[in-house]
């Protein structure tokens, strides 16, 4: 089953396919804060009482314009399929270091490029607005040399939101020839199986190169 999830401002709206069939559909108010364990509560509840058990869900699309929602359900979805180690143990010093860099890309990363994303935003504001990227696209590429993912453990929901934003640079005008471990990275989370899978889904691959990825709309992130 695929279960998917559109966060906006004010509702979280979801729906639970099997196949190509809607089977459930629900919402939720978006309320701040929420923890991961509060949503998936609520989730795990909404699924058991249309008849269906939280563990048939296989499969998950995200899209949300709430960056710090985002981190909550990509903690809860990581949680929900252990055995894909797509998030540290609760309580571990790596689960830590993985909220770390979420909380970054979300605030300083997703957040940083809102001024890029709206069509009223002068030349001037975009150029300061770059230079303050390129300031975060130094962390980042300092974290990555001589590592294939942000964490130690290998390929995490951090690098799964990670890649999502940073894909957006080239649509907005920012080169990336001077990070050279981030276009690595683009190309290397690019080429995961699972990552071919939702873009041709999506009709996002082309035939050549880093990054087939639609213009970013509003300040989305879908996944």
């Amino acid at each position: 089953m695929i279960l998917t999830l559109d966060v906006g401002n004010s509702e979280i709206f979801g729906g639970v396919f099997r196949g190509d069939e809607l089977i459930a559909r629900f919402r939720k108010p978006t309320r701040y804060p929420t923890s991961s364990d509060e949503l998936g509560l609520f989730l795990r509840a909404v699924l058991r009482e249309n008849g269906h058990d939280p563990a048939e869900i296989d499969q998950v699309a995200v899209c949300s314009v709430v960056p710090e929602k985002g981190e909550v359900i990509s903690q809860f979805l990581a949680d929900l399929v252990p055995e894909a180690g797509l998030v540290p143990a609760t309580g571990t010093l790596e689960r830590y270091r993985t909220l770390e860099w979420l909380n970054f890309i979300a605030t300083e990363l997703h957040k940083g490029f809102g001024p890029l994303l709206r069509k009223d935003t002068s030349a001037e504001l975009g150029a300061v607005v770059k230079t303050m990227l390129a300031k975060k696209f130094d962390t980042i590429d300092r974290q990555l040399t001589g590592r294939d993912y942000l964490l130690a453990g290998g390929f995490s929901i951090a690098d799964a939101y990670a890649y999502t934003v940073l894909s957006w640079a080239p649509h907005l005008g920012i080169g990336l020839e001077r990070w050279p471990s981030l276009i690595t990275y683009l190309e290397r989370v690019s080429s995961r199986p699972s990552v071919r899978t939702a873009k041709a889904a999506e009709g996002l691959i082309a035939a050549e190169g880093l990054i087939a990825h639609a213009q970013p709309d509003g300040n989305s992130t879908c996944s």
